[in-house]
């Protein structure tokens, strides 16, 4: 996919639906599933998904648990309670709009 700008509005939402289906996921591992998911398509830099994982924590969303691999430092990253139930909310406005913007791109093609 080209252009980033259009995904980066959903990157929260895609980051709390992998760690809703996968329970808990480090960064890297994060960005490698998305990539796996989507054929190499969505390229998720470090830059963009640690500052939504930090905001994604302060907001009461995720979770953070350290452990030790190869004598570092991990941090896996897993929904809250209320984290899960904002998953809900953030897929139903997502198919919302790519509803809405089925209809305006191709309307004979729109998903009622």
């Amino acid at each position: 996919m080209g252009n980033s700008k259009l995904y980066k509005g959903s990157l929260n939402t895609i980051i709390l639906k992998l760690l809703d289906e996968e329970g808990k996921m480090y960064g890297y591992e994060i960005t490698q599933k998305v990539k796996e998911l989507s054929k190499g398509e969505l390229n998720i830099t470090e830059g963009a998904l640690y500052p939504a994982l930090h905001k994604l924590e302060a907001e009461g969303l995720l979770d953070v648990e350290v452990a030790k691999v190869d004598n570092r430092l991990r941090k896996y990253y897993k929904p809250t309670e209320q984290g899960e139930k904002e998953t809900i909310n953030r897929l139903a406005e997502l198919e919302d709009f790519i509803r809405s913007m089925q209809q305006l791109v191709n309307p004979k093609w729109s998903i009622q």
